[in-house]
């Protein structure tokens, strides 16, 4: 744009102004030479001055003038000064009006070159961008071509799949992750972008558990895909381990209901025993003795102890971050099921003693028992609360539905009325004491209220 400085809005008055002046000179030399001799044509520099900084109906009116001048000053004959005229006045105004157009459409290709120029400065930075993100990204990073070969992968993806100083361009993607190369191969006819967990292997051979987030996408050269891996090997052992604590939690909790139902029936068992005694025919069976001692052996071995060390299962949990994973969960199964959620949690201590997964469990369970609830209810509404109490966080979940008949028996395992088995209020309750905490219902005029109660850490 530095070309047409000389145009801009700036300087338009300092151009009129030098082409009146040069106007004016080549009119008083016109009017000093000698008859019939016209350098009327000088005036075509003061309409090329002015024709980048008026407009094209202001050029013709100068151009009208300029011819008028020339009329004027240039002692030629009257007789043909109509044509003469008009002749100069066609002249001047095309010139003006093609020097116009040829500055605009200079204008028009210097902006639009500046643009371009703006857009690549644009896409360099964001490439370079793009570059130092996928270089730093800790995620493996690849592009595979159309034939299966990798096109880029970046520092991590050499470390995840143990490259070392191999480099991974060049080779078969189906050496290391062979489901992205049938995904490509199924890709041509369609564009993909979706996510697997799948089977891969490093350079050495190693299999691991691939989590791998992939596109398709078409080229010049045929469809290609970029993918993001990860390994979730150590992911699936920490999953696994915790499924296989909470299994081992629950079948604790659960034979401990079966041992708490056997050793009343033991008692029992013992007293009608030990009342038949008292019966002079059986006192010598020795079938009533064995008995007995089946009925003791009973009652031992319901009465081991099956309880958890709460002091070695409890952690401290930031209850921020759970609560928002809480809420999201809720608010999930809410939605779904067309009911009003009121989250009303405020004033939240910084941590407590917990532990993550089975609290995010009792919430659910709980939640669910309340969807339950409200199937039949014209009001659907479930409320989740929260208040500091002496040292102590309670956690309230109160919903809208027809309430509790008999709360006496809530917490009470193998309920003969419960819909399904019947434990769930009551392992509820034992995962809650198993960190220290507890569940307790809360009488309420309308409806049905949990409160979950836990130690400020």
């Amino acid at each position: 744009m530095d070309e047409l400085e000389i145009y801009s809005h700036s300087k338009r008055w300092v151009l009129l102004t030098i082409a009146a002046i040069l106007a004016c000179l080549i009119a008083a030399v016109d009017w000093y030479t000698r008859p019939y001799i016209s350098i009327g044509f000088l005036y075509l520099f003061p309409v090329m001055l002015v024709s980048g900084s008026l407009r094209r109906w202001q050029i013709v009116t100068v151009a009208a003038g300029l011819a008028l001048v020339q009329e004027v000053f240039s002692n030629l004959p009257l007789e043909s000064a109509i044509p003469r005229l008009i002749f100069s006045w066609l002249g001047f105004a095309g010139t003006g009006l093609f020097i116009f157009e040829l500055l605009r459409n200079r204008r028009m290709v210097l902006t639009h070159l500046s643009e371009v120029e703006h857009q690549i400065q644009q896409r360099r930075e964001a490439e370079d961008q793009l570059g130092s993100l996928v270089a730093s990204s800790p995620a493996a990073i690849l592009t595979v071509g159309s034939s299966g070969e990798i096109l880029l992968a970046n520092e991590a993806a050499h470390d995840l799949l143990r490259a070392g100083s191999t480099e991974l361009r060049g080779r078969r993607i189906e050496n290391f992750i062979p489901a992205l190369s049938s995904a490509l191969r199924y890709g041509q006819s369609r564009m993909y972008r979706t996510a697997l967990q799948c089977r891969a292997q490093r350079s050495d051979g190693e299999a691991f558990l691939a989590g791998a987030w992939f596109s398709t996408y078409s080229s010049d050269s045929g469809n290609r895909l970029a993918a993001i891996v990860v390994d979730l090997s150590e992911e699936l052992c920490s999953r696994e381990d915790l499924s296989l604590d909470y299994l081992l939690k629950n079948a604790r909790i659960l034979m401990s209901a079966v041992s708490h139902e056997i050793r009343n029936m033991a008692g029992a068992a013992l007293v009608l025993h030990q009342n038949l005694t008292r019966v002079a025919s059986l006192r010598e069976n020795e079938d009533f003795d064995a008995l007995g001692t089946l009925i003791h052996g009973l009652e031992k071995l319901s009465a081991l102890d099956l309880s958890g060390d709460s002091e070695q299962e409890r952690q401290m949990v930031e209850m921020g971050p759970l609560m928002d994973e809480v809420h999201l969960l809720i608010e999930t199964i809410c939605r779904n099921s067309e009911i009003e959620l009121d989250w009303a949690v405020t004033d939240l201590p910084p941590s407590v003693w917990a532990d993550r997964y089975g609290l995010v469990q009792v919430f659910l369970n709980l939640v669910k028992n309340s969807r339950q609830a409200l199937q039949s209810s014209a009001e659907r509404r479930i409320r989740i609360s929260t208040r500091r109490e002496s040292g102590s966080l309670v956690i309230r979940v109160e919903d809208t539905g027809p309430g509790i008949s008999d709360p006496q028996v809530l917490f009470r395992a193998f309920q003969r009325d419960a819909k399904a088995t019947g434990l769930g209020l009551y392992v509820s309750r034992a995962l809650m004491k198993s960190f220290g905490g507890d569940l307790c219902f809360e009488p309420s005029d309308h409806g049905c209220c949990f409160a979950i109660a836990l130690q400020a850490a």
